[in-house]
């Protein structure tokens, strides 16, 4: 009996998979770094190597993941530098190969981008200020929103039962994310209704690739609703004046083409806390893939687990913070 679905995504299965939609493989694969879905580039005879992405069992539904497809699409019609599914002759980009859901990318090259690089932050700014030009044209249906309940409410409820905080810990841990919540939902108040709006939700320097003075944005695997800051705070790093700098170029940037809230410079860090604490829960709900325990070692030590206590009581103290501000 397999232990995990992704035991049965076999070379020759993922060869096969590819085979089936009428491509032939030249038996060239490499498997690229990705935890939550499997993904391989497969080399194609006479042609360009594809990127086959094999979508995670049970995780979205067909309806989430053509929403995802149908928002990449309408931004490359745009002319945005996105990379949507390859759609078949018959439109589809979503496919099913025996227990696992499929599609096909073409190959996109490039480098993770210089973040302290203003010009590039600039440039980035642009580019997701027309992005969510087009996201705000119309909603997701089936997609999730990033908030507290899903990004914090419910990680912490999950991994305050999932065995993975020592015993020594779970108590210091709850009190703290207790008072993490209350100071959360008191600044969401304070910033008030923000626009919701299609989002790429996870765009972190790893799902950009720079090529030509240009990024492409990969992955919207995890596009959600939410607020527009969500895709511009993880450009910024540093101490607060270089993240106010750079704050300052990405946001000039973005109001070429779509207007920002400044007042969403309140959720920078609360949205970083989120996400933290998602991310604990992320690795704690995948222990059963065999790839995780492997990548993860450290992730049920008492060790982790003392320092990730410090960093949330760290980050509590910015929570009382202001904001930063545009220069």
């Amino acid at each position: 009996m397999l232990a995990h679905p992704y035991e049965a995504l076999t070379p020759d299965v993922v060869i096969d998979a590819v085979e089936s939609l009428g491509y032939l493989s030249d038996a060239r694969i490499l498997a690229l770094n990705s935890y939550e879905n499997r993904v391989y580039q497969i080399g194609i005879e006479d042609s360009q190597p594809l990127i086959a992405k094999f979508y995670r069992p049970q995780r979205w539904t067909d309806e989430q993941i053509l929403e995802e497809h149908e928002f990449t699409q309408q931004l490359r019609e745009l002319g945005l530098p996105v990379i949507p599914p390859i759609a078949n002759g018959d439109g589809k980009t979503l496919h099913q190969y025996k227990d696992f859901r499929i599609s096909l990318f073409p190959r996109q090259g490039g480098h993770a981008p210089e973040l302290d690089n203003l010009d590039n932050l600039m440039t980035l700014g642009r580019m997701m200020g027309r992005i969510h030009s087009c996201g705000v044209q119309q909603e997701f249906v089936s997609r999730p929103a990033v908030d507290i309940a899903s990004y914090a409410e419910e990680p912490i409820e999950f991994l305050l039962g999932s065995g993975s905080i020592p015993d020594s810990l779970i108590n210091a841990y709850k009190t703290l994310t207790r008072d993490i919540l209350l100071r959360l939902h008191a600044i969401w108040k304070e910033a008030g209704p923000q626009p919701q709006i299609r989002l790429h939700g996870d765009c972190h320097g790893g799902n950009i690739l720079w090529r030509d003075d240009n990024p492409h944005f990969v992955d919207f695997d995890d596009c959600r609703s939410g607020p527009a800051i969500q895709d511009l705070w993880m450009f910024l790093s540093g101490d607060r004046q270089q993240q106010q700098i750079q704050c300052s170029e990405v946001i000039e940037g973005y109001n070429e083409f779509y207007d920002f809230h400044p007042i969403q410079l309140r959720l920078i860090e609360p949205l970083r806390t989120l996400r933290l604490i998602h991310y604990n829960a992320w690795l704690a709900r995948r222990w059963q893939d065999p790839a995780f325990p492997h990548s993860f070692p450290w992730f049920n030590t008492e060790r982790y687990w003392s320092e990730h206590i410090m960093e949330l009581r760290e980050q509590l103290a910015i929570l009382h913070e202001p904001p930063l501000e545009l220069w």
